[in-house]
Protein backbone atom coordinates (compact mmCIF):
# COMPACT_ATOMS: atom_id res chain seq x y z
CA UNK A 1 0.00 0.00 0.00
CA UNK A 2 1.36 3.28 -0.55
CA UNK A 3 -0.18 6.68 0.55
CA UNK A 4 -3.00 8.68 -1.19
CA UNK A 5 -1.84 12.09 -2.95
CA UNK A 6 -3.24 14.20 -0.12
CA UNK A 7 -0.94 12.34 2.39
CA UNK A 8 1.77 13.07 -0.12
CA UNK A 9 0.85 16.26 -0.40
CA UNK A 10 0.80 17.38 3.22
CA UNK A 11 3.52 15.56 4.21
CA UNK A 12 6.05 17.46 1.66
CA UNK A 13 5.83 20.81 3.49
CA UNK A 14 6.51 21.18 7.54
CA UNK A 15 3.05 21.28 8.74
CA UNK A 16 2.41 24.66 10.64
CA UNK A 17 0.31 24.86 14.11
CA UNK A 18 -3.17 26.46 15.22
CA UNK A 19 -3.54 29.44 17.12
CA UNK A 20 -6.37 31.90 17.24
CA UNK A 21 -7.50 30.31 13.99
CA UNK A 22 -4.23 31.25 12.03
CA UNK A 23 -1.60 27.95 11.43
CA UNK A 24 1.60 29.71 12.41
CA UNK A 25 4.84 28.79 10.42
CA UNK A 26 7.75 31.26 11.82
CA UNK A 27 11.38 30.84 11.54
CA UNK A 28 11.69 31.45 15.39
CA UNK A 29 9.90 28.22 15.73
CA UNK A 30 11.69 24.89 15.72
CA UNK A 31 10.86 22.40 12.96
CA UNK A 32 10.74 18.54 14.51
CA UNK A 33 10.98 15.49 12.29
CA UNK A 34 8.57 12.67 12.26
CA UNK A 35 10.03 9.80 12.15
CA UNK A 36 8.14 5.73 10.92
CA UNK A 37 8.81 4.02 13.41
CA UNK A 38 8.71 1.24 10.90
CA UNK A 39 11.47 2.23 8.62
CA UNK A 40 12.88 4.69 11.25
CA UNK A 41 12.92 7.22 7.98
CA UNK A 42 11.74 10.81 8.32
CA UNK A 43 8.21 11.27 6.98
CA UNK A 44 7.20 14.71 7.70
CA UNK A 45 7.92 17.54 9.99
CA UNK A 46 6.02 19.84 12.18
CA UNK A 47 6.88 23.36 13.80
CA UNK A 48 7.05 23.14 17.38
CA UNK A 49 5.30 25.86 19.52
CA UNK A 50 7.71 28.42 21.80
CA UNK A 51 6.55 29.39 25.30
CA UNK A 52 5.29 32.71 23.64
CA UNK A 53 3.31 30.77 21.28
CA UNK A 54 1.66 28.69 23.96
CA UNK A 55 0.40 31.66 25.88
CA UNK A 56 -0.96 33.60 22.92
CA UNK A 57 -3.09 30.15 22.44
CA UNK A 58 -4.14 30.39 26.12
CA UNK A 59 -4.87 33.88 25.93
CA UNK A 60 -6.82 33.40 22.55
CA UNK A 61 -9.07 30.67 24.12
CA UNK A 62 -9.87 32.72 26.85
CA UNK A 63 -10.81 35.53 24.70
CA UNK A 64 -13.30 33.15 22.71
CA UNK A 65 -14.56 31.85 26.35
CA UNK A 66 -15.01 35.44 27.40
CA UNK A 67 -17.00 36.99 24.41
CA UNK A 68 -19.13 33.72 23.95
CA UNK A 69 -17.80 33.26 20.46
CA UNK A 70 -18.79 29.13 21.42
CA UNK A 71 -20.44 28.75 24.63
CA UNK A 72 -23.07 31.48 23.46
CA UNK A 73 -24.36 29.05 20.63
CA UNK A 74 -27.53 27.55 20.77
CA UNK A 75 -27.39 23.78 21.73
CA UNK A 76 -28.08 22.71 18.46
CA UNK A 77 -26.12 24.96 16.33
CA UNK A 78 -23.27 23.52 18.41
CA UNK A 79 -24.19 19.96 18.12
CA UNK A 80 -24.37 20.67 14.12
CA UNK A 81 -20.88 21.57 14.49
CA UNK A 82 -19.70 18.45 15.79
CA UNK A 83 -21.62 16.85 13.29
CA UNK A 84 -19.95 18.06 10.79
CA UNK A 85 -16.42 17.79 12.32
CA UNK A 86 -17.60 13.88 12.38
CA UNK A 87 -18.81 13.85 8.70
CA UNK A 88 -15.31 15.22 7.52
CA UNK A 89 -13.24 12.97 9.58
CA UNK A 90 -14.91 10.08 7.61
CA UNK A 91 -14.89 12.11 4.57
CA UNK A 92 -10.92 12.36 4.91
CA UNK A 93 -10.84 8.87 6.97
CA UNK A 94 -8.19 7.33 4.11
CA UNK A 95 -6.06 10.15 4.45
CA UNK A 96 -6.18 10.61 8.35
CA UNK A 97 -5.67 6.66 8.57
CA UNK A 98 -2.20 6.65 6.78
CA UNK A 99 -0.98 9.73 9.19
CA UNK A 100 -1.66 7.09 12.07
CA UNK A 101 0.60 4.46 10.21
CA UNK A 102 3.27 6.05 8.94
CA UNK A 103 3.50 8.35 12.19
CA UNK A 104 2.84 5.75 15.01
CA UNK A 105 2.78 2.12 13.19
CA UNK A 106 -0.42 1.35 13.72
CA UNK A 107 -1.41 -1.56 10.67
CA UNK A 108 -4.21 0.69 8.23
CA UNK A 109 -6.68 -1.54 8.68
CA UNK A 110 -6.52 -1.08 12.29
CA UNK A 111 -6.11 2.90 11.91
CA UNK A 112 -8.46 3.08 8.83
CA UNK A 113 -11.83 0.92 10.64
CA UNK A 114 -11.07 1.59 14.47
CA UNK A 115 -9.04 4.69 15.19
CA UNK A 116 -10.77 6.93 12.46
CA UNK A 117 -14.29 5.20 13.34
CA UNK A 118 -14.25 6.45 16.78
CA UNK A 119 -12.94 9.55 16.42
CA UNK A 120 -15.73 10.59 14.24
CA UNK A 121 -18.33 8.48 16.43
CA UNK A 122 -17.01 11.01 19.39
CA UNK A 123 -17.96 13.54 17.62
CA UNK A 124 -21.32 12.34 16.78
CA UNK A 125 -21.94 11.14 20.41
CA UNK A 126 -20.75 14.22 22.08
CA UNK A 127 -23.14 16.03 19.28
CA UNK A 128 -25.97 14.79 21.16
CA UNK A 129 -24.79 15.81 24.53
CA UNK A 130 -25.33 18.99 23.74
CA UNK A 131 -29.19 19.98 23.88
CA UNK A 132 -29.10 17.65 26.77
CA UNK A 133 -26.99 19.43 29.74
CA UNK A 134 -28.96 20.89 31.99
CA UNK A 135 -29.30 21.42 36.18
CA UNK A 136 -32.36 20.68 38.23
CA UNK A 137 -35.16 22.06 40.40
CA UNK A 138 -35.21 21.06 44.28
CA UNK A 139 -37.54 22.08 47.49
CA UNK A 140 -35.15 23.27 50.36
CA UNK A 141 -36.00 23.12 54.29
CA UNK A 142 -35.21 26.55 55.17
CA UNK A 143 -38.87 28.59 56.43
CA UNK A 144 -39.67 30.27 53.52
CA UNK A 145 -40.89 30.74 49.96
CA UNK A 146 -37.99 30.07 48.10
CA UNK A 147 -37.31 28.73 44.66
CA UNK A 148 -33.63 26.92 44.40
CA UNK A 149 -31.99 25.22 41.26
CA UNK A 150 -28.55 24.21 39.65
CA UNK A 151 -26.96 25.27 36.62
CA UNK A 152 -24.38 23.13 34.38
CA UNK A 153 -21.72 25.99 33.17
CA UNK A 154 -18.45 25.04 30.95
CA UNK A 155 -15.22 24.94 33.12
CA UNK A 156 -13.60 27.87 31.19
CA UNK A 157 -10.50 26.83 29.14
CA UNK A 158 -9.13 23.84 29.01
CA UNK A 159 -5.80 21.77 28.43
CA UNK A 160 -5.39 18.53 27.00
CA UNK A 161 -2.62 16.29 26.84
CA UNK A 162 -2.66 13.54 24.64
CA UNK A 163 -0.46 10.44 24.27
CA UNK A 164 1.54 8.78 21.31
CA UNK A 165 -0.18 5.16 21.14
CA UNK A 166 -3.88 6.58 20.08
CA UNK A 167 -2.86 10.65 18.95
CA UNK A 168 -6.15 10.74 16.59
CA UNK A 169 -8.65 8.94 18.53
CA UNK A 170 -7.38 10.36 22.07
CA UNK A 171 -7.73 14.22 20.50
CA UNK A 172 -11.03 12.98 19.54
CA UNK A 173 -11.75 11.47 22.98
CA UNK A 174 -11.19 15.32 24.55
CA UNK A 175 -11.84 17.61 21.97
CA UNK A 176 -15.57 16.28 21.84
CA UNK A 177 -16.95 16.85 25.35
CA UNK A 178 -14.82 19.51 25.72
CA UNK A 179 -16.63 21.79 22.65
CA UNK A 180 -19.95 20.06 24.02
CA UNK A 181 -19.56 21.26 27.38
CA UNK A 182 -19.42 24.98 25.56
CA UNK A 183 -15.36 25.43 26.83
CA UNK A 184 -13.11 26.55 24.57
CA UNK A 185 -9.41 24.82 24.50
CA UNK A 186 -5.98 24.30 23.72
CA UNK A 187 -4.50 20.86 23.27
CA UNK A 188 -0.76 19.52 23.17
CA UNK A 189 -0.34 16.30 20.58
CA UNK A 190 2.71 14.24 21.31
CA UNK A 191 5.73 15.92 19.81
CA UNK A 192 6.43 12.26 18.39
CA UNK A 193 3.06 12.08 17.04
CA UNK A 194 1.32 15.15 16.04
CA UNK A 195 0.97 14.85 12.06
CA UNK A 196 -2.90 13.07 12.51
CA UNK A 197 -3.86 15.88 15.30
CA UNK A 198 -2.79 18.93 13.19
CA UNK A 199 -4.97 17.57 10.23
CA UNK A 200 -7.57 16.97 12.52
CA UNK A 201 -7.04 20.72 13.18
CA UNK A 202 -7.52 21.72 9.52
CA UNK A 203 -11.03 19.64 9.37
CA UNK A 204 -12.21 21.67 12.51
CA UNK A 205 -11.39 24.95 11.09
CA UNK A 206 -13.36 23.86 7.87
CA UNK A 207 -16.54 22.96 10.26
CA UNK A 208 -16.89 26.47 10.76
CA UNK A 209 -15.65 26.46 14.71
CA UNK A 210 -14.71 29.97 15.22
CA UNK A 211 -10.88 31.24 15.82
CA UNK A 212 -9.57 31.14 19.05
CA UNK A 213 -12.01 28.02 20.30
CA UNK A 214 -9.67 25.42 19.14
CA UNK A 215 -5.91 25.78 19.19
CA UNK A 216 -2.82 22.99 18.49
CA UNK A 217 -0.02 23.96 19.98
CA UNK A 218 2.49 21.10 19.09
CA UNK A 219 5.75 20.55 21.55
CA UNK A 220 7.72 18.71 24.35
CA UNK A 221 6.49 18.70 27.32
CA UNK A 222 8.63 20.74 29.53
CA UNK A 223 7.79 23.65 27.20
CA UNK A 224 4.46 23.08 25.91
CA UNK A 225 2.80 20.98 28.88
CA UNK A 226 4.31 22.80 31.21
CA UNK A 227 3.18 26.41 30.62
CA UNK A 228 -0.27 24.54 30.02
CA UNK A 229 -0.13 23.42 33.11
CA UNK A 230 1.16 26.37 35.16
CA UNK A 231 -1.09 29.19 33.21
CA UNK A 232 -3.91 30.55 35.52
CA UNK A 233 -6.18 31.03 32.59
CA UNK A 234 -6.17 27.48 32.02
CA UNK A 235 -9.00 26.04 34.48
CA UNK A 236 -8.78 22.55 34.06
CA UNK A 237 -6.15 20.02 32.33
CA UNK A 238 -6.75 16.41 30.85
CA UNK A 239 -4.10 14.24 30.36
CA UNK A 240 -3.65 10.50 29.24
CA UNK A 241 -0.42 9.22 29.31
CA UNK A 242 2.16 7.69 31.89
CA UNK A 243 1.36 7.69 36.25
CA UNK A 244 4.70 8.79 36.31
CA UNK A 245 3.82 12.32 34.20
CA UNK A 246 0.61 12.24 35.91
CA UNK A 247 2.42 13.19 39.33
CA UNK A 248 4.20 16.05 38.13
CA UNK A 249 1.46 17.14 36.56
CA UNK A 250 -0.34 16.74 40.15
CA UNK A 251 2.45 18.81 41.87
CA UNK A 252 2.70 21.31 38.83
CA UNK A 253 -0.69 22.35 39.02
CA UNK A 254 -0.93 22.00 42.84
CA UNK A 255 -0.11 26.22 42.68
CA UNK A 256 -3.09 26.99 41.37
CA UNK A 257 -5.52 24.28 42.00
CA UNK A 258 -6.33 23.09 38.88
CA UNK A 259 -8.77 21.04 38.05
CA UNK A 260 -7.34 17.23 36.67
CA UNK A 261 -8.44 14.44 34.76
CA UNK A 262 -6.14 11.76 34.87
CA UNK A 263 -5.94 8.44 32.66
CA UNK A 264 -2.84 7.11 33.24
CA UNK A 265 -0.90 3.75 33.29
CA UNK A 266 -1.96 -0.18 33.76
CA UNK A 267 -1.20 -3.42 34.31
CA UNK A 268 -4.82 -4.87 33.50
CA UNK A 269 -5.01 -8.60 34.66
CA UNK A 270 -6.72 -11.37 32.63
CA UNK A 271 -8.64 -14.50 34.73
CA UNK A 272 -9.41 -17.49 32.76
CA UNK A 273 -11.67 -20.34 34.36
CA UNK A 274 -10.91 -24.02 33.97
CA UNK A 275 -14.89 -23.81 32.23
CA UNK A 276 -13.07 -20.85 29.11
CA UNK A 277 -13.97 -21.38 26.10
CA UNK A 278 -10.71 -21.65 24.60
CA UNK A 279 -11.53 -21.05 20.78
CA UNK A 280 -12.74 -17.69 21.88
CA UNK A 281 -10.40 -17.35 24.67
CA UNK A 282 -7.10 -17.50 22.87
CA UNK A 283 -7.33 -15.04 19.97
CA UNK A 284 -9.03 -12.59 22.28
CA UNK A 285 -6.46 -12.46 24.91
CA UNK A 286 -3.55 -12.48 22.33
CA UNK A 287 -5.58 -9.49 20.50
CA UNK A 288 -5.52 -8.04 23.90
CA UNK A 289 -1.53 -8.11 24.52
CA UNK A 290 -0.24 -7.71 21.33
CA UNK A 291 -2.54 -5.20 19.25
CA UNK A 292 -0.59 -1.95 18.50
CA UNK A 293 2.07 -3.92 19.96
CA UNK A 294 1.08 -3.91 23.33
CA UNK A 295 1.20 -0.09 23.52
CA UNK A 296 -2.28 0.33 24.97
CA UNK A 297 -3.04 1.21 28.38
CA UNK A 298 -5.23 -1.16 29.17
CA UNK A 299 -3.33 -4.03 27.73
CA UNK A 300 -4.11 -7.57 28.94
CA UNK A 301 -0.58 -8.20 30.17
CA UNK A 302 -0.90 -10.47 33.29
CA UNK A 303 -2.36 -13.96 32.98
CA UNK A 304 -4.07 -16.12 35.95
CA UNK A 305 -4.99 -19.01 34.39
CA UNK A 306 -6.41 -22.51 36.29
CA UNK A 307 -4.46 -25.56 36.10
CA UNK A 308 -6.87 -27.55 33.80
CA UNK A 309 -6.39 -25.51 30.88
CA UNK A 310 -3.07 -23.90 31.90
CA UNK A 311 -1.30 -26.07 29.09
CA UNK A 312 -3.52 -26.12 26.76
CA UNK A 313 -4.14 -22.33 26.93
CA UNK A 314 -0.40 -21.83 27.04
CA UNK A 315 0.39 -23.89 23.67
CA UNK A 316 -2.75 -21.94 21.98
CA UNK A 317 -1.16 -18.84 23.19
CA UNK A 318 2.58 -19.39 21.80
CA UNK A 319 1.35 -20.58 18.45
CA UNK A 320 -0.77 -17.37 17.77
CA UNK A 321 2.26 -15.73 18.76
CA UNK A 322 4.85 -17.37 16.40
CA UNK A 323 2.57 -17.18 13.70
CA UNK A 324 1.54 -13.45 14.06
CA UNK A 325 2.70 -11.41 10.77
CA UNK A 326 4.76 -8.30 12.07
CA UNK A 327 5.96 -5.75 9.80
CA UNK A 328 4.78 -2.15 8.50
CA UNK A 329 1.53 -1.16 9.20
CA UNK A 330 1.27 -0.61 4.97
CA UNK A 331 1.95 -4.20 4.43
CA UNK A 332 -2.10 -5.74 3.96
CA UNK A 333 -0.68 -8.42 5.85
CA UNK A 334 0.97 -7.00 9.24
CA UNK A 335 -0.93 -8.16 11.98
CA UNK A 336 1.07 -6.53 14.38
CA UNK A 337 3.51 -2.94 13.57
CA UNK A 338 6.38 -1.61 15.37
CA UNK A 339 7.32 0.51 18.83
CA UNK A 340 7.28 3.76 18.81
CA UNK A 341 11.32 4.01 18.66
CA UNK A 342 14.25 2.76 19.81
CA UNK A 343 14.37 4.11 23.16
CA UNK A 344 10.64 2.76 24.18
CA UNK A 345 12.03 -0.86 22.30
CA UNK A 346 15.19 -0.80 24.62
CA UNK A 347 13.08 -0.19 27.87
CA UNK A 348 10.98 -3.39 26.91
CA UNK A 349 13.69 -5.17 25.94
CA UNK A 350 15.29 -4.24 29.58
CA UNK A 351 11.71 -5.65 31.38
CA UNK A 352 12.07 -9.01 29.11
CA UNK A 353 15.70 -9.40 30.64
CA UNK A 354 15.12 -8.43 33.95
CA UNK A 355 11.93 -10.98 33.99
CA UNK A 356 14.08 -13.69 32.79
CA UNK A 357 16.96 -12.87 35.93
CA UNK A 358 14.21 -12.93 38.33
CA UNK A 359 13.26 -16.42 37.05
CA UNK A 360 10.82 -15.96 34.13
CA UNK A 361 10.75 -18.31 31.21
CA UNK A 362 10.59 -17.43 27.66
CA UNK A 363 7.85 -19.43 26.14
CA UNK A 364 7.67 -17.19 22.73
CA UNK A 365 9.57 -14.10 21.20
CA UNK A 366 11.78 -12.36 23.46
CA UNK A 367 14.05 -10.46 20.77
CA UNK A 368 13.85 -7.53 18.69
CA UNK A 369 13.65 -8.22 15.24
CA UNK A 370 16.82 -7.28 13.04
CA UNK A 371 16.65 -4.95 10.24
CA UNK A 372 14.83 -1.48 9.73
CA UNK A 373 12.23 -0.23 11.94
CA UNK A 374 11.76 -0.84 16.06
CA UNK A 375 9.87 -3.94 15.91
CA UNK A 376 10.39 -6.47 18.74
CA UNK A 377 8.75 -10.06 18.51
CA UNK A 378 5.84 -10.97 20.00
CA UNK A 379 6.55 -12.34 23.73
CA UNK A 380 5.28 -14.49 26.14
CA UNK A 381 6.76 -15.27 29.24
CA UNK A 382 6.02 -17.83 31.95
CA UNK A 383 6.59 -19.25 35.27
CA UNK A 384 6.30 -15.76 36.64
CA UNK A 385 6.13 -14.96 40.17
CA UNK A 386 4.29 -12.66 41.68
CA UNK A 387 6.84 -9.92 42.83
CA UNK A 388 8.31 -10.25 39.31
CA UNK A 389 8.90 -6.98 37.56
CA UNK A 390 6.90 -7.94 34.56
CA UNK A 391 3.74 -8.91 36.75
CA UNK A 392 4.33 -5.99 38.67
CA UNK A 393 5.35 -3.08 36.29
CA UNK A 394 3.48 -1.47 33.28
CA UNK A 395 6.04 -2.74 30.00
CA UNK A 396 3.74 -1.04 27.54
CA UNK A 397 5.31 -3.35 24.84
CA UNK A 398 3.74 -6.87 23.60
CA UNK A 399 4.66 -9.19 26.83
CA UNK A 400 2.32 -11.42 28.18
CA UNK A 401 3.25 -12.64 31.67
CA UNK A 402 1.50 -15.77 32.56
CA UNK A 403 0.79 -17.58 36.04
CA UNK A 404 -0.50 -20.57 36.67
CA UNK A 405 -2.93 -20.61 40.15
CA UNK A 406 -4.31 -23.30 41.88
CA UNK A 407 -7.01 -21.36 43.67
CA UNK A 408 -8.62 -18.86 41.28
CA UNK A 409 -9.70 -17.22 44.40
CA UNK A 410 -5.98 -16.29 44.73
CA UNK A 411 -6.21 -15.05 41.36
CA UNK A 412 -8.21 -12.15 42.57
CA UNK A 413 -6.08 -11.48 45.16
CA UNK A 414 -3.19 -11.58 43.15
CA UNK A 415 -5.00 -9.59 40.60
CA UNK A 416 -5.83 -6.91 42.84
CA UNK A 417 -2.57 -6.54 44.52
CA UNK A 418 -1.11 -3.98 42.24
CA UNK A 419 -0.83 -0.07 42.01
CA UNK A 420 -3.02 -0.24 38.74
CA UNK A 421 -6.17 -0.59 38.65
CA UNK A 422 -6.93 0.59 34.85
CA UNK A 423 -8.87 -2.57 33.37
CA UNK A 424 -9.26 -6.14 33.05
CA UNK A 425 -11.12 -9.25 31.58
CA UNK A 426 -12.52 -12.32 32.34
CA UNK A 427 -12.86 -15.87 30.85
CA UNK A 428 -15.31 -18.14 31.77
CA UNK A 429 -18.40 -19.75 30.50
CA UNK A 430 -20.38 -19.31 34.02
CA UNK A 431 -22.26 -15.86 33.87
CA UNK A 432 -22.63 -15.55 37.52
CA UNK A 433 -18.98 -16.24 38.54
CA UNK A 434 -18.34 -13.84 35.82
CA UNK A 435 -20.17 -11.18 36.87
CA UNK A 436 -18.92 -11.92 40.85
CA UNK A 437 -15.78 -11.33 39.61
CA UNK A 438 -16.24 -7.93 37.87
CA UNK A 439 -17.47 -6.93 41.29
CA UNK A 440 -14.23 -7.91 42.44
CA UNK A 441 -11.37 -6.67 40.78
CA UNK A 442 -10.53 -3.15 41.25
CA UNK A 443 -10.23 -1.88 37.51
CA UNK A 444 -12.14 1.17 36.19
CA UNK A 445 -13.69 -1.11 33.10
CA UNK A 446 -14.00 -4.57 33.01
CA UNK A 447 -14.56 -7.13 30.33
CA UNK A 448 -16.48 -10.71 30.50
CA UNK A 449 -15.30 -12.76 27.50
CA UNK A 450 -13.78 -10.25 25.50
CA UNK A 451 -10.96 -7.35 26.23
CA UNK A 452 -10.49 -4.42 24.77
CA UNK A 453 -13.94 -3.44 23.43
CA UNK A 454 -14.42 0.15 23.92
CA UNK A 455 -17.73 2.46 23.04
CA UNK A 456 -18.01 6.09 23.48
CA UNK A 457 -21.37 5.68 25.81
CA UNK A 458 -18.99 3.97 28.64
CA UNK A 459 -17.03 5.75 30.82
CA UNK A 460 -13.19 5.31 31.20
CA UNK A 461 -10.35 5.46 33.66
CA UNK A 462 -9.19 4.26 36.62
CA UNK A 463 -8.77 2.91 40.21
CA UNK A 464 -5.76 3.65 42.26
CA UNK A 465 -2.76 4.74 40.16
CA UNK A 466 -4.38 4.38 36.82
CA UNK A 467 -5.89 8.06 37.54
CA UNK A 468 -8.41 10.61 38.16
CA UNK A 469 -12.03 10.93 36.43
CA UNK A 470 -13.50 9.52 33.87
CA UNK A 471 -13.44 9.68 29.69
CA UNK A 472 -16.93 8.82 27.70
CA UNK A 473 -20.57 8.66 28.80
CA UNK A 474 -22.25 11.26 30.15
CA UNK A 475 -19.69 10.92 32.93
CA UNK A 476 -16.60 12.47 30.49
CA UNK A 477 -18.80 15.46 29.77
CA UNK A 478 -19.00 15.95 33.60
CA UNK A 479 -15.52 17.10 34.00
CA UNK A 480 -15.76 19.85 31.54
CA UNK A 481 -18.48 21.60 33.30
CA UNK A 482 -19.26 23.61 36.96
CA UNK A 483 -22.35 23.08 38.68
CA UNK A 484 -23.76 26.35 39.98
CA UNK A 485 -26.54 26.52 42.46
CA UNK A 486 -29.23 29.14 42.61
CA UNK A 487 -31.33 30.06 45.51
CA UNK A 488 -34.44 33.07 44.71
CA UNK A 489 -36.30 34.21 47.95
CA UNK A 490 -39.96 34.81 46.03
Amino acid sequence: MKPNKAVIDYLATPRPFLVNGEWITSDENLIENSIDPATEKVIGSFYAAAIQDVNKAITAAHSSFQQKNWRGKTPSEMAKHLWTIADLIDEHGDTLAYLETLDGGKPFAAARYGEVSMAAESFRYYAGWCSKIGGRTTDISIPGDFHSYTKKEPIGVVGLITPWNGPLVMAAWKIAPALAAGCSLVIKPSELTSLSTLYLGKLISEAGIPDGVVNIVPGDGETVGATIVNSPMVKKVSFTGSTETGKKLIQASAGNLKKLTLELGGKSPVLVFDDADLGKAIPGIADGIFSNAGQVCVAGSRLYAAPEIYDDLLSGLIDYANNLRVGSGLDPKTQMGPLISAQHRNKVLRYISDGIDQGAKVEAGGNKIDGDGFFIEPTILSDVAPSNCVAQEEIFGPVLSIIKIENMDEAIVQANASNYGLAGSVWTQDISKAHKIASEINAGIFWINCHGIPDMAVPFGGYNQSGWGREGGPEGLDYYLETKSVIAAL
